[in-house]
C-alpha cells in the first residue's frame, strides 16, 4: 500500500474514546439546546438522536431546524478544560513522526476546537492541514459531499492514496464506497465496512505497514 495522504478524524481518535471527552461534549450540548435555544430538557436526548440520524450532526440539525448560528454553537459547546480529560501521548506522537505522508484533519467540530486538541495531546506542530465542519459547510462526515470538498481541499486527485482512519463506521463505510483506505480506530473487530481496525491511532503503523509490523516482531 502506497499513501499519500493519511485523513484523520478528530474526537474520538487522536485520543481515547473512553477519555470522557465527548461526553463532556455532549452535556454542553444538551445545555445549548435547553440555555439558548429554549427547548424542553425532557425532549433533548431524542431530539439530538434524531437530528444526528437526519443531518449527519446535532449543529446541521439545529441550523436547519431551529436557525441557530454556527460559530455560537461551536464556541459553547467546545468550551470544556481539555487537560481534564486528555493529555499528552508520546506514543502518538511517535507514531506520527517520520512518516512521509501528509497529515490532515478532517473533523466535524471546529479548527478552534481541533488545534486545542491537538495540542494538549502534542502533536498540533505534526499536523499539515485541518479541514474543519465549516470548511465543507453546508455538509458535514458522513455525507459525501463533505468528503469530496475535504479531499478537494487537501489537494487529493486519486482517493485509493489516501488512508481515513475514523472511530465512527458509517463515515469510514462512505469514505470506502469513495475508494479510500479505511481504518476504524479504538476498536479491533472486522466488518466489511472498513479495511482494517486498531485500537489506538498509535497503531496506525500496524495498518499502513502490515507486512513490515509483523517482520518486526519475528
Amino acid at each position: 500500500m502506497n499513501f499519500d495522504t493519511l485523513l484523520l478524524d478528530l474526537d474520538d481518535t487522536v485520543y481515547p474514546a473512553e477519555s470522557g471527552l465527548w461526553g463532556a461534549i455532549g452535556l454542553r450540548i444538551n445545555q445549548f439546546m435547553v440555555e439558548e435555544v429554549h427547548l424542553d430538557p425532557q425532549g433533548i436526548s431524542e431530539l439530538r438522536e434524531r437530528l444526528f440520524s437526519q443531518y449527519g450532526t446535532t449543529m446541521r440539525g439545529l441550523i436547519a431546524e431551529y436557525g441557530i448560528n454556527s460559530r455560537d454553537y461551536l464556541a459553547y459547546v467546545h468550551d470544556v478544560p481539555l487537560q481534564q480529560f486528555i493529555q499528552p501521548d508520546q506514543l502518538l506522537r511517535t507514531a506520527l513522526s517520520g512518516l512521509q505522508q501528509r497529515l490532515v484533519v478532517f473533523t466535524n467540530a471546529d479548527r478552534a476546537h481541533a488545534h486545542r486538541v491537538l495540542k494538549v495531546v502534542g502533536i498540533d506542530d505534526l499536523i499539515d492541514q485541518i479541514v474543519d465542519v465549516v470548511d465543507v459547510d453546508p455538509y458535514c462526515k458522513p455525507q459525501i459531499p463533505a468528503f469530496k470538498i475535504a479531499l478537494s481541499l487537501a489537494g487529493v486527485t486519486d482517493p485509493a492514496r489516501v488512508a481515513f482512519f475514523d472511530d465512527n463506521v458509517s463515515n469510514l463505510k462512505v469514505a470506502r464506497s469513495l475508494g479510500l483506505y479505511t481504518v476504524r480506530v479504538g476498536r479491533e473487530v472486522e466488518n466489511p465496512e472498513y479495511h482494517a481496525c486498531i485500537s489506538s491511532l498509535s497503531d496506525l503503523r500496524k495498518a499502513l505497514f502490515p507486512a513490515t509490523e509483523q517482520a518486526g516482531h519475528e
